[in-house]
């Protein structure tokens, strides 16, 4: 049976990338690394907890002795990085936690799977790293990085680290970068669960500036099922974008959440625009079509019916993740553009 090691899977997309993969692969066994900060829940993966080839370490990625402990045993065959600090409001606020986990974390990974010859390394990542588009093109695999938060500027320093272990050492890395990602489990910062649980209690949906900048949204399922086709089949050294052709503006974006959920339009409320925030992102998906035979499955009116209603459904989770400091932050904030 082959191991491989998850850090950040008690994250939204870490969480649904191992509930897929116990589910696809009875061979696989998984070792969850997650710091639990406020974004990471255990209750994300509460029905696989007693899954015999499931096992959960509360840990930082950014702990040497930690993460050289786990891959010591030469059993892990693969890393797969989904630990990051991701929210770009709390970057422009503060952007010593991202630098931590993003840079640092992902270097102490690196340095440890070289040291105890892991197989294959896969790093997570986000098309904001390279920049914002204009109304035209898409983002592919050669498109320059040109960040322009703080966030996604520790993103992009943390792939440029992938990369130059790759270069120098001949260090088996795969980066794969992805489109807004959207689906169960979702902390609500992020625009479509912020948005939902707001218009649940009929509260204001905040839509920065004119609510005209683009976003790609793609499926958390179909994301996972790219990132499992490139950790198996990727080409070492190689980048992978993965993106759901669903390019929407916020504006529209949320004018159909309110549909879905039978709530007035008037619920949107316009506030002065993010810093830094970036017009488009469109992601050219054809190298990930051509080399590893992916593309997306989900459509974005059946996901967006389908997030919904897990929503609706589950009301309690929700509840649980917005009842802690959640409330503390967004007293202050006007919310997330994705």
């Amino acid at each position: 049976m082959r191991r491989i090691l998850i850090t950040g899977g008690c994250g939204f997309i870490g969480a649904n990338f191992i509930r897929l993969e116990l589910q696809a692969d009875p061979e696989l066994a998984i070792v969850n690394v997650d710091k639990l900060t406020y974004a990471g829940n255990l209750a994300n993966l509460a029905d696989v907890r007693h899954n015999s080839r499931y096992q959960f370490m509360r840990g930082d990625i950014c702990d040497r002795e930690l993460i050289g402990s786990l891959l010591q045993p030469g059993d892990i065959s693969a890393v797969i990085n989904f630990a990051a600090e991701t929210h770009v409001d709390r970057s422009i606020q503060d952007s010593s936690p991202f630098v931590r986990t993003n840079v640092v974390g992902t270097q102490t990974l690196l340095d440890c799977c070289r040291k105890f010859g892991v197989a294959r390394y896969l790093q997570v990542s986000t098309d904001e790293v390279y920049g914002s588009l204009g109304d035209n093109g898409k983002f592919t695999e050669e498109t320059p990085l040109a960040p322009n938060s703080p966030y996604s500027a520790s993103k992009a320093a943390a792939d440029l680290l992938v990369r130059s272990y790759f270069q120098t050492f001949g260090f088996p890395a795969v980066i794969t970068r992805c489109s807004n990602n959207y689906g169960p489990f979702q902390f609500p910062e992020k625009l479509i669960p912020l948005f939902i649980a707001n218009a649940m209690r009929d509260q204001s949906l905040p839509v920065y500036g004119t609510g005209l900048n683009v976003r790609d949204w793609i499926h958390v399922g179909d994301h996972c099922r790219g990132i499992a086709l490139a950790w198996r089949n990727g080409r070492s050294g190689e980048v992978y974008n993965f993106g759901g052709n669903s390019e929407l503006t916020n504006l529209e974006l949320t004018g159909q959440l309110l549909k879905a959920l039978g709530k007035p339009q008037s619920l949107i409320k316009f506030v002065p625009d993010r810093p830094g925030h970036d017009h488009r992102y469109a992601i050219d998906i054809s190298k990930a079509q051509r080399e590893l035979g992916w593309s997306p499955h989900m459509t974005f009116e059946a996901g967006l019916r389908e997030t919904v209603a897990w929503y609706l459904s589950n009301s309690e989770w929700l509840a649980g993740v917005m009842s802690g400091e959640y409330h503390k932050y967004y007293e202050q904030q006007y919310g997330p553009q994705g």
